[in-house]
């Protein structure tokens, strides 16, 4: 009765709703873009195909996660979110295959690719940009499978800025979000704060019987463990001159998982929390040379920490008080122990020029240092380094106004594995107006990670698995191709995408049958199985995505879909063959779907200083589905089919309503997995999905802006468009 009452004032709010979507059909396609190229174009000119989630439809959707918001609103993302980190795919490639920029700086996290996505505040998200297929021409290693691009929002006008963001769920589900901001002449400053907390949720209670000596159905492990995390950005601004802008940004990042102890020594028995501690600083700034030039370095250093914080008395190996290593070393509660410290410096000098004859040249020059530290995880004293230096070149080409071609070159030097060229070669045709044709062939180069060449350690989750790098791994490489057609008309638009991408040297974990593990591994676990990081011979994914959006006046309707399908193969030396092998967490067929209706209600055509007795007031009402057929694995079981529902309202009151000029506030509320499916497979195989069933949210915003200006997306590596608003 409490689920049919709250479903119906939901649905009473579906009755008001907010915004006109005509014109925003056509604004959504005038979005400029930048992360395709390194370069600006709006949205419907894009050389390189183009999805970009917008702060309209962020706010509408109302994610509490940057998962949330991947998964609910575009077809070609799938997560299996553990402890580590967010195990994300990307047209059936993972994590270490994406790489994840925020302002076109890489996210900092587990080298290994599993990366924590809480760093990410959806509330100070401007826009999400994701570019499909090989990117490492542009953007270096990790960009086999595409690129996402996080743009946050800036404050750079004079005047202050407060904001307080509160969102509330089940499941103690608390996320908040403050911001400061202000500026003054030439100066500027913007703090942000954020903090997350679950209490996390239970599934099921049973564990997997075939991992067990006998059936487990009180377990006390969590589908989704509770965790609290939060952090503080600073970012400063100085513009000593109209054409020069200099810029310092640092944060500071906490996260802490716990992780309940229960009476099955082989699966549920927790002695001890897992925790993060993140840090970063970096320093920039862009110069306009002219009007045809512009300029831009920087240099970024980063810290990932990842530590385990006991919560009983525990004997593991570890290092006593005087440095010295010891086996089966008692820590006690509250004491921590640094499992891995993951830190790199990059170094970037861009520039962008507009060239005669319709070209514009992009040439730059990166320099990447990684260290990594895990005493008792690594060899080498526990410490490995890596450096890389890149050199890359772009042109872009329009020799008619029908045609843009663009053309790439990037040559890399690792320390431990030579040189390599990357190229890539891309073009669209615009026959008309309301067609855009695009085709792309682009390489991809990763070389294996510190960790993957030489990290070892023990996972125990229903039974004892033993993880082992390979110092024989070689690089990775890909060749990407697609061809794709672009179709908008008044309101309407289309796109489909067809697309092969073929990985040479793959590397995945891999179970190595009948393998002896060192002794001591052997006396202190009971391992039920050994994975080693190794190359495959060769694998392939082919797909087509498909996305489809119309908009009339107050209603918007649309959806994507994107089909998969992936192989690869592998040589057997002890049978002396090549098996196929499945890339794990592959699903054939995922697709997501979308229905809103948003109207204002007064101050339309109210001018600012007559807003005292005017009401101007926006709501709105959106209705979305996602759906997966099965993921595939090659151990622990596959993921079940699904499908969710979500009911998404929105409320906005700007200052024409509330009579204080600069001051808003909005309202979000909703239902997500409306018809409250739950995957309750054991613990220990894989799921379909982690959700815990139906769930409610709210979250208000009140906003106080006397500036000048609003928030202004800003990306300080990239040349301004004069036609980019504000």
């Amino acid at each position: 009765m409490k689920h049919l009452l709250s479903l119906t004032a939901a649905l009473l709010c579906f009755v008001l709703s907010s915004t006109a979507q005509d014109s925003l059909q056509t604004s959504r396609l005038d979005e400029v873009v930048v992360t395709g190229t390194g370069t600006q174009h709006r949205l419907k000119d894009a050389p390189v195909q183009t999805e970009v989630i917008t702060r309209r439809e962020l706010e509408q959707y109302g994610g509490r996660s940057i998962e949330d918001i991947l998964s609910g609103l575009t077809a070609s993302f799938a997560f299996s979110e553990d402890d580590m980190g967010s195990q994300m795919q990307m047209n059936g490639l993972g994590n270490s295959y994406i790489l994840i920029l925020i302002d076109g700086k890489r996210l900092h996290g587990d080298n290994g690719g599993q990366n924590d996505l809480g760093l990410i505040d959806p509330a100070r998200i401007e826009r999400i940009e994701i570019v499909k297929g090989a990117a490492s021409a542009l953007y270096g290693s990790d960009a086999i499978a595409g690129v996402i691009n996080i743009i946050t929002r800036k404050y750079d006008r004079e005047g202050l800025l407060l904001e307080n963001t509160t969102r509330g769920g089940s499941y103690s589900d608390i996320r908040q979000h403050n911001s400061v901001g202000f500026a003054i002449g030439k100066f500027s400053s913007l703090t942000h704060f954020q903090l997350q907390h679950s209490d996390g949720w239970q599934n099921t209670a049973t564990e997997d019987p075939h991992q067990t000596e006998f059936l487990i159905t009180d377990s006390r492990n969590m589908t989704v463990n509770r965790h609290t995390n939060w952090q503080v950005v600073e970012r400063l601004t100085y513009t000593p001159l109209a054409n020069l802008d200099f810029y310092a940004e640092a944060s500071i990042y906490r996260k802490r998982i716990y992780r309940p102890s229960g009476k099955y020594a082989a699966v549920d028995v927790k002695t001890y929390d897992l925790q993060y501690r993140n840090a970063s600083a970096s320093v920039g700034g862009k110069w306009q040379a002219s009007d045809n030039a512009v300029v831009t370095f920087d240099i970024d250093w980063n810290r990932h920490a990842y530590y385990y914080v006991f919560t009983d008395t525990t004997l593991v190996d570890g290092y006593d008080p005087y440095g010295h290593f010891t086996h089966y070393f008692p820590y006690f509660p509250d004491q921590s122990n640094l499992q891995s410290d993951q830190r790199r410096t990059m170094g970037h000098l861009k520039g962008v020029f507009d060239l005669p004859a319709q070209n514009r040249l992009s040439a730059g020059i990166e320099v990447r240092h990684d260290w990594l530290h895990a005493p008792m995880r690594v060899d080498h004293e526990g410490t490995v380094t890596d450096n890389t230096e890149a050199l890359y070149i772009q042109d872009e080409y329009s020799p008619w106004k029908v045609l843009q071609l663009t053309g790439g070159l990037r040559l890399d030097r690792n320390q431990g594995f030579g040189f390599h060229l990357t190229p890539k070669l891309s073009a669209m045709v615009k026959p008309t107006e309301w067609l855009r044709l695009r085709a792309a062939w682009s390489q991809g180069f990763k070389t294996p990670t510190p960790k993957e060449l030489h990290y070892r350690y023990v996972r125990e989750m229903s039974g004892t698995y033993l993880y082992l790098g390979n110092t024989d791994l070689r690089p990775q490489t890909s060749n990407y191709g697609s061809v794709g057609a672009e179709i908008n008309i008044k309101g309407f638009s289309f796109s489909v995408t067809g697309y092969i991408n073929k990985v040479k040297d793959m590397i995945a974990l891999n179970t190595i049958p009948n393998y002896r593990a060192p002794e001591e591994y052997q006396l202190q676990y009971d391992l039920r199985k050994t994975r080693q990081y190794q190359n495959l011979e060769d694998a392939r994914t082919i797909g087509i995505d498909v996305n489809v959006r119309y908009a009339y006046k107050d209603f918007a309707i649309g959806g994507s879909y994107s089909y998969l399908d992936t192989d690869a193969h592998q040589y057997d030396a002890d049978h002396d063959h090549m098996k196929e092998v499945i890339i794990d967490g592959m699903a054939h067929h995922k697709a997501n779907w979308f229905a809103t209706w948003n109207h204002s209600f007064g101050g339309e055509n109210v001018k600012m200083n007559q807003y005292k007795n005017e009401t101007c007031y926006r709501l709105g009402i959106g209705l979305y589905g996602r759906a997966s057929s099965e993921r595939f694995y090659q151990i622990n079981g596959n993921g079940k089919p699904y499908h969710l529902w979500r009911l998404a309202t929105t409320h906005h009151i700007d200052s024409r309503a509330l009579s204080v000029r600069g001051l808003s506030m909005n309202v979000e509320a909703g239902i997500d997995n409306v018809f409250d499916y739950v995957d309750r497979t054991p613990h220990g195989l894989h799921l379909g999905t982690t959700t815990p069933g139906r769930t409610f949210y709210s979250t208000f915003t009140i906003r106080f802006n006397q500036g000048k200006n609003h928030f202004k997306s800003f990306n300080p590596n990239l040349k301004q468009n004069n036609n980019e608003e504000d």
